[in-house]
């Protein structure tokens, strides 16, 4: 069965709330996983120059031909991240989704994952939804969520530009 909203909430997946809308407060800090869905008829529409902040000196835009190459017409899901416990222990899903919001809004980021995102035109209509998972649990479950989404498009969500794997496999 496809990676979609309902299969989403079956697998224990919370929020499905409007990207530009979410109070980021009502978001667990605990560790998981996080995916970004488009909502019905959501049609994808490019911006020339992403909004995304400058990460090492580098621009995160890309060209339109690159986006739309990377668009996966029939996926309701467009990007698979996970939030872990850092090496503090303080990190989690409400501070990594703030910090990929962050990212989205031009601040430079701590990582480069899922930048596509912010070269779409309404990112804020975007859906995010949630799994806490223990921190242990967080690469494989990632990993696993990337081959199924493989299994079922031949190809990664539109943002994952690198396939997550569990070290060892």
């Amino acid at each position: 069965m496809p990676i979609n909203r309902q299969t989403l909430k079956e697998d224990g997946f919370t929020g499905f709330r409007p990207l530009a809308a979410v109070d980021v407060n009502r978001i667990p800090q605990r560790t998981g996983i996080f995916a970004l869905l488009r909502p019905a008829d959501y049609e994808p529409r490019f911006l020339p120059k992403s909004t995304a902040g400058v990460f090492k000196k580098k621009d995160p835009s890309v060209a339109e031909s690159a986006l739309s190459a990377e668009w996966v017409d029939d996926a309701d899901v467009v990007y698979i991240g996970k939030a872990g416990a850092g090496s503090k222990g303080n990190r989690g899903l409400r501070r990594q989704i703030q910090e990929f919001i962050d990212f989205g809004k031009g601040k430079p980021p701590g990582h480069w994952d899922g930048r596509l995102i912010w070269q779409l035109a309404d990112p804020g209509s975007l859906l995010i939804a949630w799994k806490e998972l223990p921190a242990e649990a967080v690469t494989g479950a990632e990993a696993g969520y990337h081959a199924r989404f493989c299994e079922d498009h031949g190809r990664l969500p539109f943002a994952n530009l690198v396939q997550a794997r569990v070290k060892g496999k």
